[in-house]
């Protein structure tokens, strides 16, 4: 049963690293006496700081350790991953508002459902419970957590909805790239894997004498993936296909080169021993055509120039707001593209 939120809850403050191209740099400079920053005109309160501070200390506490005492470098850190996270969110909270993206309460209770039907079987008890077990509230979770991913995703999403990939681009890739687009050969076996040789030999001689193959591997066999299935499993060659995978190097050796329906001597591997029995002839590999790769070509592709294109947009939102994210005293952060916050992690 899962018991923890699936998520590095110290708090959203990890989101700094995803975000780490805003930040837009800043001074010391005059602020309102109730903020701790002012982004292009809007205060960020100290309020809305001393209560993520408040949530990166519950994750501590959560996880058995204690909060960062203040004037320790653990606290500098922490202190300036939560003054660039606010500053990174108004900035994109800003951005947000000029191209018309937002993020509504409904779209909140969409994800939240979406976690406890996920991790929870859709028991709100169990749900709550993993609240609880990390000591934050629905609120804070939705607030620091939520609602800044959701924002992240709908930005990235409305930046690079325009990218394409051409035809040409991806049959230029699928040029570049021929040997990576090879099938492997596959083959249909069946083995039965103890833990000694002597065994081994014996279920061979029990085979010799006629005995089921099948009713032997759900007996004997220490494979719990293929057992039940009378040991059965399709063995592919460098690489995996569909349901067929690469097997340990004496296991695929020795498949692959049986008569089809011989049945091997005992096999040595780091597994144990296997008998093993060829199925079926093997099924040779082949060089897939650009036609049977287009698709997951153009794919790829337009997630690499939708992350250039994303972090290009970061870059230029960065330059944007130079010069006019300004600092209460003591709170501008040592750096303000790359912050760390040491942080013990959820066990998931």
């Amino acid at each position: 049963m899962k018991t923890r939120l699936p998520f590095l809850l110290l708090s959203a403050l990890l989101l700094v690293g995803v975000l780490a191209a805003c930040g837009g740099g800043g001074s010391s400079g005059p602020v309102p006496a109730d903020a701790i920053a002012q982004v292009d005109g809007t205060p960020i309160s100290k309020t809305s700081f001393t209560a993520l501070l408040s949530v990166a200390c519950a994750r501590y506490k959560a996880q058995g350790q204690a909060c960062p005492k203040v004037g320790t470098p653990t606290y500098s850190s922490l202190r300036d991953s939560a003054v660039t996270f606010l500053v990174q969110q108004e900035e994109l909270t800003q951005e947000a508002k000029k191209l018309g993206v937002t993020v509504t309460q409904k779209d909140i209770d969409k994800q939240v459902e979406q976690i406890k039907k996920t991790y929870y079987q859709g028991d709100d008890k169990k749900f709550e419970d993993a609240l609880k077990k990390d000591d934050i509230t629905l609120s804070e979770l939705e607030q620091y957590e939520l609602r800044p991913n959701l924002l992240g995703q709908k930005l990235q999403a409305k930046v690079t909805s325009d990218v394409k990939v051409s035809d040409a681009a991806a049959q230029k890739f699928y040029n570049a790239n021929k040997s990576t687009y090879v099938t492997p050969k596959t083959r249909e076996v069946r083995h039965i894997l103890v833990n000694s040789k002597s065994l081994a030999e014996t279920i061979e001689t029990k085979l010799k004498n006629g005995a089921s193959f099948a009713a032997l591997a759900k007996k004997y066999s220490k494979d719990p993936g293929s057992a039940a299935h009378g040991g059965k499993l399709c063995a592919a060659h460098g690489g995996t296909l569909g349901a067929c995978f690469q097997t340990v190097p004496p296991f695929d050796k020795a498949a692959f080169s049986l008569k089809t329906n011989e049945i091997s001597q005992p096999v040595h591997s780091v597994d144990g021993w296997h008998i093993i029995q060829a199925l079926a002839d093997v099924k040779p590999g082949h060089n897939q055509t650009f036609a049977e790769v287009k698709s997951s070509i153009e794919t790829n592709l337009a997630g690499q120039q939708k992350q250039t294109a994303w972090q290009a947009w970061l870059a230029n939102m960065a330059k944007d707001f130079k010069g006019k994210v300004t600092y209460q005293t003591g709170y501008a952060p040592a750096t303000t593209t790359t912050p760390t916050a040491p942080a013990p992690t959820t066990t998931g």
